[in-house]
């Protein structure tokens, strides 16, 4: 059995939760969190629940630590605290810096003798595989990636910081026309305005100015300054009733062309629609912890990214298994 320890007990935290439950060849042993201890309750029985600070004290029984952090403040110092002591694996989605994320986490998991992992999920993750594939398949053509529909946790949490705002949520909806000219081989020059649009949800407290929360959000910059924005407010009620939920998904297309003369034109789409992005997230990092947890076991140490690992170290399948069915 791969033991498992989870850092931080969010959304994300509870979707990896599931995933190792749904894992025969996992147990998780300790949920690691910043609040009490005594606040928080877990869904696997007789699984402790421990002070994050003291996470250390149980670097022999985890195989694996799962840092479930948010990119912004917790990753960048979490994940390399971590890694002096475990085996470790993030989903850190900060795309411009990773770079500088990968070399902070591969200098100390070397030194300790660990193996981890950084940016793991659907993108960065799964999405970057693909862009990976296409383009060595493709080496003559351009890629695109659409978000959506789904809802943006970074964007909503935006909403809900202006000042009248009880609740918001926020969904990114990629442009109908846009996704067709793309899969139809058009190879179109798309601003950000014209691949996505966003749609906001937001509950108002009572008395507060709509319009100026409306005029606040289409015009935040970094967040909605560049996109065409329609914001609906509606009653708590609905929120809960029609919002509670965390859907997500995308599509990865590259074009490209083959042949002596470009002559023939082809299409590469990956897609993912998922009913919850921290379940589905929670998931891809549970594969990911079993390829750690096998290279770790092989002797490898350093930081490594999905670009890294070889696909047969993601599934507990044998290799005649893997031939026999999925090959």
């Amino acid at each position: 059995m791969i033991r498992i320890g989870i850092a931080g007990y969010g959304n994300l935290g509870r979707g990896v939760e599931a995933a190792v439950k749904n894992n025969e060849d996992m147990e998780l042993v300790a949920v690691f969190t910043r609040r009490d201890p005594a606040s928080v309750t877990i869904k696997t029985e007789g699984v402790k629940v421990a002070k994050l600070s003291d996470a250390e004290q149980y670097k022999d029984d985890i195989d694996v630590m799962v840092i479930c952090g948010g990119s912004a403040t917790d990753l960048p110092t979490l994940t390399p605290e971590i890694a002096k002591n475990f085996n470790c694996i993030d989903s850190f989605d900060t795309h411009a810096n990773i770079p500088v994320h990968f070399a902070n986490v591969d200098k100390v998991a070397k030194e300790a003798g660990k193996t981890a992992m950084i940016s793991v999920g659907w993108d960065p993750g799964m999405f970057s595989l693909n862009r990976l594939y296409a383009n060595a398949i493709l080496n003559n053509g351009k890629d695109y990636t659409f978000w959506g529909r789904g809802v943006s946790q970074g964007h909503s949490d935006a909403c809900r910081r202006i000042e009248g705002v009880l609740d918001a949520r926020q969904y990114t909806v990629p442009v109908p026309e846009a996704v067709e000219k793309v899969r139809n081989g058009e190879n179109p020059e798309l601003t950000t305005r014209q691949k996505h649009t966003r749609v906001a949800y937001v509950v108002a407290k009572e008395g507060a100015d709509k319009a100026r929360i409306e005029k606040e959000i289409k015009e935040m910059p970094n967040y909605f300054a560049d996109y065409d924005t329609t914001v609906h407010f509606i009653t708590k009620e609905e929120m809960d009733r029609d919002h509670s939920g965390l859907p997500h998904g995308g599509s990865v297309i590259r074009t490209g062309v083959t042949g002596f003369e470009g002559e023939h034109k082809h299409v590469i789409e990956y897609s993912l629609k998922l009913d919850s992005n921290p379940e589905f997230t929670g998931a891809v990092l549970a594969a990911y912890a079993r390829a750690i947890h096998r290279l770790n076991i092989e002797g490898v140490t350093g930081c490594k990214t999905v670009f890294d690992i070889a696909p047969a170290y993601l599934i507990n399948m044998s290799d005649e298994d893997m031939r026999a069915h999925l090959l």
